[in-house]
C-alpha cells in the first residue's frame, strides 16, 4: 500500500472519530438553551391604604347658659311697666282696665325682650375637630412575564423584573428568583412561582 494512502485513510479515520465526538458532546453535553427569551413584563401593583388623623382648630360660637329659662324677670318688668303707663291713661273703672291691660301687654312684651336678649347672649370658642383620611399609595408587589422556551410560549409571576431573558437551569426549568440566580432581592420580594 502506498505511503500517501495510509496516511490519507489514517488522517479520515481521526477526522470521523473527532466529528463524532463533538457532536455527541453537543447533544449529550448540552441539555438546552441558557435562557428563556423574554416577550412581555407587565408590573403588578396593589393599593395600600392608610388611615391617618387630621385636626383642626375652628371657632365655635355657642349660647351662654341660661338662668332664667322661662323670662321670669322680663315679665315682672314688663307687667310693672306696663301696669304703670296704663293707670296714667284715663280714669275711673277705664283706668283699672288700662291699667291691668298695660300689666299683661308688658308682660307679655318684657317676656319677649328677655328671650331675644338671652338668644343673642352668645360666646365664641375656639376647638380642635379631627377627622380621619386615607392616603392611597401604590406599591409593586411582582411581575407578570412572558417567555418563549424552546418554541413555547408561557407565562410567569416573579419577584423582578427579569430584563430581556430568564436564566433557565441546566435541566430546563427557570430560575425565577433573584436569589437563585445570585442576585440580591430588594426589599420586600417574594419568590416567583412558575405558571
Amino acid at each position: 500500500m502506498n505511503k500517501s494512502m495510509l496516511v490519507g485513510a489514517v488522517l479520515g479515520a481521526v477526522g470521523v472519530t473527532a466529528g463524532g465526538a463533538v457532536a455527541t458532546y453537543n447533544l449529550v453535553g448540552k441539555s438546552g438553551p441558557e435562557y428563556a427569551e423574554v416577550l412581555a413584563v407587565q408590573p403588578i401593583s396593589e393599593t395600600i391604604k392608610t388611615p391617618r388623623e387630621v385636626c383642626n382648630d375652628v371657632a365655635v360660637t355657642r349660647q351662654k347658659p341660661v338662668k332664667d329659662q322661662h323670662q321670669i324677670a322680663g315679665t315682672v318688668i314688663g307687667a310693672v311697666a306696663g301696669g304703670l303707663l296704663g293707670n296714667q291713661v284715663g280714669g275711673g273703672s277705664g283706668k283699672k282696665i288700662a291699667t291691668v291691660a298695660g300689666a299683661v301687654g308688658g308682660g307679655y312684651a318684657g317676656n319677649k325682650v328677655q328671650e331675644h336678649m338671652q338668644a343673642n347672649d352668645t360666646y365664641t370658642t375656639t376647638e380642635t375637630r379631627c377627622k380621619t383620611v386615607t392616603d392611597t399609595s401604590e406599591r409593586v408587589v411582582g411581575y407578570d412575564v412572558k417567555y418563549q422556551l424552546d418554541g413555547k410560549v408561557s407565562q410567569v409571576r416573579m419577584d423582578h423584573d427579569p430584563g430581556r431573558q430568564i436564566p433557565v437551569t441546566q435541566d430546563g426549568q427557570l430560575i425565577l428568583t433573584q436569589q437563585q440566580a445570585g442576585i440580591q432581592p430588594p426589599q420586600g420580594g417574594g419568590a416567583g412561582v412558575q405558571q
